[in-house]
């Protein structure tokens, strides 16, 4: 069995910058999607520290005895520390902070998730589209407590208010999850510049007429531009096969 993987980054159609920042390892251990916030410089830098000190961490613990959870778990809280340092060192940036979802494969446990905020993991299967992560948001919140609808949601005044980010002093928990996974499986890591403009059944469909990784991430891409492009756009895809990598 391999894993295949492709990413790919796109700043949409409105926005002069691109704040997101994604990392793939060369040797397919982990994958990084980060959507920065705070302006345009801070949401910039908010996201490369993130994925940054994410790397870094992992590649320098990746031996450590620590069960995978606990490893993902403290990538991330250094991250968050680190852009909090940066925060104080740059008043300017001082509301910056950034999303970020992240996907670990590390022998002999099986693959773990961790995100903070409104990025995304999805699984596809056998052409069955499934949200593995739940959104650390106001309307998520809402819809879990029956006072929006999903359909209400997309057009809500407050869809953008996240209840957890990274760079934050207050940040106390990370939200992790193991991965159940299995050969044809396609795991997609994206910030909420697809998820914006393109609903599940958008997402499933495109898959389902692309199974190349980069085709399908690219015509992801562009589908979310036909549909106004209004954030920056950014995908990491990785499948499970027994076939060489597209």
């Amino acid at each position: 069995m391999k894993l295949n993987f492709t990413g790919s980054t796109d700043p949409g159609l409105v926005r002069s910058s691109n704040q997101d920042a994604y990392h793939i390892d060369p040797n397919g251990r982990f994958f990084i999607v980060a959507d920065g916030m705070g302006g345009h410089a801070g949401g910039e830098q908010a996201s490369r520290i993130a994925t940054e000190e994410i790397k870094e961490f992992l590649l320098s613990h990746w031996d450590a005895p620590d069960p995978t959870p606990t490893l993902l778990e403290n990538a991330l809280k250094k991250a968050n520390q680190a852009i909090i340092e940066d925060q104080q060192q740059h008043p300017e940036r001082s509301d910056m902070g950034t999303t970020v979802v992240a996907v670990i494969f590390r022998s002999p446990d099986s693959p773990w998730c961790a995100h903070v905020g409104d990025s995304r993991l999805y699984r596809f299967r056998e052409s069955q589209l499934q949200q593995v992560t739940e959104d650390h948001t106001w309307v998520a919140r809402a819809i879990k407590l029956g006072e929006i609808t999903e359909e209400e949601a997309r057009n809500h005044p407050y869809r953008h208010v996240l209840s957890r980010c990274l760079g934050r002093k207050e940040l106390h928990q990370v939200e992790l999850q193991p991965l159940d996974i299995k050969l044809g499986d396609r795991l997609i890591l994206c910030s909420d510049g697809l998820t914006e403009e393109l609903n599940n059944q958008n997402i499933a469909e495109q898959l389902r007429n692309s199974p190349v990784l980069e085709k399908a991430s690219l015509a992801l891409i562009e589908a979310a531009k036909e549909k106004g492009g209004h954030d920056n756009i950014t995908i990491v895809m990785v499948s499970l096969s027994e076939n060489p990598p597209q």
